[in-house]
């Protein structure tokens, strides 16, 4: 327990500092002035170094196979700035190709999570659930990021509030949090499956 609640210690501290990083390269307008393909560079190379990371240190791996998914699965609630992107669509300061399809699924998989979070105390005991939600929430964002880029390298115009502080938090924090955790939840699921005994934390 004490290892678990220092894992968790760290966990937070980094992802607070990344927070605070993320909100000043936003307020000072260097992620504004980020010309197509940067954006599209910036969250791939953000999303890599999550998963990397994940992947590759033992301790942070370890922590990673044993925590309980709800507070991965409540992050997703950030996906109800789906909501600002309807917003900002019916204003036209925004693609409506995008925006609408966008904001529509993110809004679903969040309102998801927030029901997931709220009623399961470990999400990971339904995994045929946890699975379905999942699986959803990574083609929504896998769909919403690739039409953003092909929207954005098309017309950078059209995208150019999602680059602007506070939305600049969507691609630098948002999006490749999202898509980290939607990989951990699948090979957790996977380990879950191959060794369906392995301990969890609660």
């Amino acid at each position: 327990m004490p290892n678990e609640i220092r894992g968790s210690g760290a966990f937070v501290a980094a992802m607070v500092v990344w927070f605070a990083v993320a909100c000043a390269a936003g307020a000072s307008g260097r992620v504004a002035a980020l010309a197509p393909p940067w954006p599209q560079v910036m969250i791939g190379a953000i999303t890599l170094v999550l998963v990397l990371l994940g992947a590759l240190h033992p301790g942070l791996r370890a922590w990673l196979a044993q925590v309980n998914l709800r507070g991965f699965v409540a992050f997703h609630v950030t996906r109800f700035v789906g909501i600002a992107f309807l917003v900002l669509s019916a204003r036209g300061e925004l693609s409506r190709a995008w925006a609408i399809p966008a904001g529509w699924g993110d809004i679903v998989v969040a309102l998801g999570a927030l029901l997931i979070a709220l009623i399961m105390r470990d999400p990971q005991a339904r995994s045929a659930l946890l699975g379905f939600w999942n699986v959803v929430g990574f083609a929504d964002i896998v769909l919403v990021v690739v039409t953003a880029a092909r929207t954005g390298l098309g017309d950078p115009a059209s995208m150019a509030p999602l680059f602007h502080f506070p939305m600049s938090l969507v691609p630098t924090f948002i999006v490749p949090f999202v898509i980290a955790s939607h990989l951990l939840v699948f090979w957790r699921l996977d380990r879950r499956a191959s060794w369906p005994s392995a301990p969890r934390k609660s």
